[in-house]
């Protein structure tokens, strides 16, 4: 197949890895890409939220497959002119994708789906954000409705703090306040042809920007998959009661979902609820999940696109574990340092069962250079949580970024 990337990230570095791995040799683009992507496949210069440039170059390059990685574009409705082209897409209509467009939205399916979710209240004033925090109580949980870079959610004893967000945050729409719910968090990314709904392997992501959970929310500092202590029947159950009545609904609602449904999970004591929806592959999930898939990427997404996934094999996965820890610019998340020079990537590649993705990379003077907060994720698999875990931070050990930093604790209690 000939398949366009498009997206700028660590995950489509790994969603590009994965298709060049499959069985049958495939044609790869990446629009914009990175340095690192630039490395594997062709890379062309092009604004991944235009659909009329992506729509235009999709149909004269006689494209087999557009995968969307990012949100924007998938929120700017890229994928509407895609299809109105004929050109088969991976990836929501802009009115499906508000689903992680407006979190006010997405509880709004959710509660129409029946589906698990937390408390939540809407707020557009400021009077009313006070009113809200006194009705949940400490811990706070505010987001914005819109779209933050994975910024916009702020959990916080700090009522002060958690006003300061509201506001910031309630100037550019409505704001969300939520109940806080304490458990163990998955992400479950789910295959969606606007009808058949099929699981990929769980993994766990870390938000917070330091060890043992501290510091602020970031766009994911590590993860890692599978999760062997989810019990039994975890998968079939979220398909069942989450991802299902969510497509339904969409569906009935004239927004047929077609692409990835994110559900970000947390299991309490009263069961499992959704703590939100994203409507693509998350970062820095994908690494790990794309790492241990062993079917072809290429069949899968080509089967959601074009409405035949119920036609195809149940995806397998790998009996090996993955782990991959990001490598964060100083500063990160607040005001990361850039253009510093990245060295022993060779070195770190030379290990086994270790693979590297770039986040945020350029070209110069003939290496490489920080451009961005998330840098790098470093990826390691091993047959256990022990031997991916070492060959992970023994290959972070050997790359040089100055001032950079990464946590320490990725999959520490993985199998307990």
């Amino acid at each position: 197949m000939k398949i366009l990337v498009l997206g700028s990230g660590a995950r489509e570095h790994a969603i590009v890895n994965c298709l060049l791995r499959d069985s049958t040799a495939h044609e790869i683009i990446a629009a914009p890409g990175n340095a690192g992507i630039a490395q594997v496949v062709d890379v062309v210069a092009m604004d991944p939220t235009d659909g009329v440039v992506v729509a235009e170059y999709a149909v004269e390059q006689n494209l087999d497959l557009v995968i969307i990685g990012p949100e924007a574009p998938l929120v700017a409705g890229v994928t509407d002119v895609l299809r109105k082209a004929g050109v088969p897409v991976f990836g929501p209509s802009k009115a499906a994708a508000a689903l992680e467009g407006s979190k006010d939205f997405a509880k709004e399916v959710m509660e129409a789906a029946g589906v698990p979710t937390g408390r939540a209240r809407t707020v557009s004033t400021m009077s009313d954000v006070d009113a809200a925090l006194d009705e949940f109580g400490s811990p706070y949980v505010v987001k914005a409705d819109g779209l933050a870079a994975g910024k916009g959610v702020l959990v916080t004893s700090d009522r002060a703090a958690a006003r300061d967000h509201a506001e910031f945050y309630i100037h550019q729409g409505p704001v969300l306040i939520e109940e806080f719910l304490e458990g163990r968090e998955v992400s479950l990314f789910v295959l969606c042809d606007g009808d058949a709904v099929v699981a990929l392997s769980p993994a766990q992501d870390y938000k917070r920007v330091f060890d043992g959970d501290k510091g602020p929310n970031t766009g994911g500092m590590g993860a890692y998959s599978p999760l062997p202590w989810l019990p039994t029947g975890f998968v079939d159950e979220i398909v069942e009661t989450v991802a299902q009545p969510t497509i339904r609904e969409m569906s009935r609602r004239g927004m047929p979902f077609v692409g990835l449904l994110y559900c970000g999970l947390i299991l309490t004591n009263d069961g499992i609820r959704v703590i939100e929806f994203n409507v693509r592959f998350g970062d820095p999930e994908t690494q790990v999940v794309l790492e241990r898939l062993d079917s072809s990427l290429a069949n899968l997404l080509l089967a959601t696109a074009t409405g035949r996934l119920a036609a195809v094999p149940a995806p397998q996965f790998s009996s090996d574990v993955a782990v991959t820890v990001v490598l964060a610019s100083e500063g990160y998340p607040e005001s990361p340092e850039t253009g510093r020079a990245i060295s022993g990537l060779s070195d770190a590649l030379a290990l086994d069962g270790v693979s590297i993705v770039h986040g945020a990379t350029a070209v110069s003077d003939g290496g490489f250079v920080s451009t961005g907060g998330r840098v790098l994720s470093v990826i390691a698999s091993g047959a256990n949580f022990t031997e991916a875990r070492e060959r992970a931070y023994s290959a972070l050990g050997l790359i040089s970024l100055d001032g950079a930093h990464y946590r320490n604790d990725i999959a520490e209690s993985a199998d307990r």
